[in-house]
This record gives structure tokens, C-alpha cells and sequence, in this order.
């Protein structure tokens, strides 16, 4: 069970890492620095890679917040 865990987390770390490469690309292309990303509205395809970063993020905090092997 143990081994599933570490696997899922390695998996949400590299899916954070893609959305949030892919997130500070896009607000470049769009001319925003990703720092401003709390500031602005963001338009769709922006919006919805901010959340699923914003869920990403918080999988990882619960991950660091419940052991692995207090939770299997």
C-alpha cells in the first residue's frame, strides 16, 4: 500500500510541474507575469489550469500533512 502512495504522489508532483510550466507559459504568451496571477481575471483556459494548480497544490499538502504510514 505504501508503494501506491509514494506512486500517486510522484504523479501529482509531476502534474503539478506540467500545469504549472504550462500556466506561467501561457500568461508570458498573454503578456502577464505568472505573479500576477492572484491580481487579474483570468480567462478560461487560464482560470481552469490555475485551479487544477490550486488542487494539485493541495493534494501535495495533504500528503505532507498525513504520512503515508499513518494513512495506509
Amino acid at each position: 500500500m505504501k508503494y501506491d502512495t509514494c506512486e500517486r504522489r510522484v504523479r501529482i508532483e509531476e502534474r503539478l510541474r506540467e500545469v504549472e510550466e504550462s500556466f506561467q507559459r501561457q500568461m508570458r504568451q498573454r503578456g502577464f507575469e505568472p505573479a500576477q496571477a492572484e491580481l487579474i481575471a483570468l480567462p478560461g483556459p487560464l482560470a481552469n489550469l490555475y485551479a487544477e494548480r490550486e488542487e494539485l497544490r493541495a493534494n501535495l499538502e495533504e500528503f505532507e500533512a498525513d504520512p503515508p504510514e499513518e494513512r495506509d
